[in-house]
């Protein structure tokens, strides 16, 4: 049996449990992980110990745990996105600003959307794709061929095209001069030769310099945009006004100022509902000391 077919089996399968049983099953996996895996729950709780020192302990391990619930939860409603459509993505998902980023479209220059790793960040490129224009999204080839045909296969299922990327910038050019969407995600640690030290909930992290390289050469416009999951179960997809980019004409500096303006916007949104953001990734991972050790 191919990688592929059997994708399409697992894809099927999981289709066809009720999604509340879904959630119960994919929740109770994680919760599992949260007690029997005590490394990444120690990451999560560390990570938010340092980002919200005024908090309680028992707040800190509450969020911990709703991390855990969150990655569940993402994981049980991966498998419905391909069941979306421009008819029934409202019944799932409200917005706020599309305006924005529609009024952004209208310059002919294509639009640079950066968002996180955020509540259900996949069913946010699928909402996104039927509610405004299917964009161009960077992603990390997976090891799994199976795991990679199904995400490829959901991931793409609404209009979406996936861009690996190690070998993405032309195309993302190419989509910029035809007025397309790109999206990025803005929350990852990089490598000190890839990125740049800005402050995020009060750390120097390592972000990405290719936000601010594109929009500086570009001129496109930059926009954020998030989903954050709602008491009811359903979703509120937020696109914010376009993010004035900083030109002075010194591009060192002009890359670390924007890189910083746009990674407060994600800081700012995290900060709202912290049990939504992918807390177990070591994201201060990467240390300026590094920088001074290999260069």
């Amino acid at each position: 049996m191919t990688s592929q077919r059997f994708a399409d089996i697992l894809l099927i399968c999981f289709q066809g449990i009720p999604l509340s049983a879904r959630k119960a099953l994919f929740t109770g996996i994680f919760r599992l992980f949260y007690h029997l895996v005590p490394r990444q729950r120690l990451i999560a709780a560390y990570n938010l110990r340092r980002a919200f020192p005024e908090k309680s302990d028992d707040e800190i391990l509450r969020i911990v745990r709703g991390v855990y619930r969150n990655m569940g939860i993402v994981a049980a409603e991966f498998f419905d996105i391909p069941r979306l459509t421009k008819e029934n993505v409202g019944e799932l998902v409200e917005t706020e600003g599309l305006e924005h980023c529609l009024r952004a479209l209208e310059k002919g220059r294509g639009v640079l959307l950066f968002t996180a790793h955020f509540s259900n960040w996949e069913l946010s490129a699928a909402a996104g794709a039927l509610l405004i224009k299917p964009s161009l999204v960077l992603y990390r080839t997976l090891d799994s061929a199976v795991l990679e045909h199904l995400v490829l296969k959901v991931r793409s299922a609404s209009g979406n095209t996936l861009l690996p990327k190690e070998h993405a910038m032309r195309a993302m050019l190419r989509g910029l001069k035809r007025n397309e969407i790109v999206g990025i995600m803005l929350d990852q640690n990089m490598a000190w030769y890839e990125g740049v030290f800005v402050e995020y909930f009060g750390r120097p992290a390592c972000t990405t310099t290719g936000l601010a390289l594109l929009a500086l050469h570009t001129g496109a416009p930059v926009l954020p945009g998030y989903m954050a999951r709602l008491p009811d179960g359903r979703y509120r997809l937020v696109i914010g006004p376009e993010v004035e980019v900083i030109r002075t004409g010194d591009r060192d500096a002009d890359v670390l100022a924007n890189t910083q303006r746009f990674t407060k916007i994600i800081e700012e949104a995290v900060r709202q509902y912290p049990e939504q953001w992918f807390w177990v990734h070591q994201r201060w991972k990467t240390q300026r000391c590094h920088v001074r050790r290999m260069g």
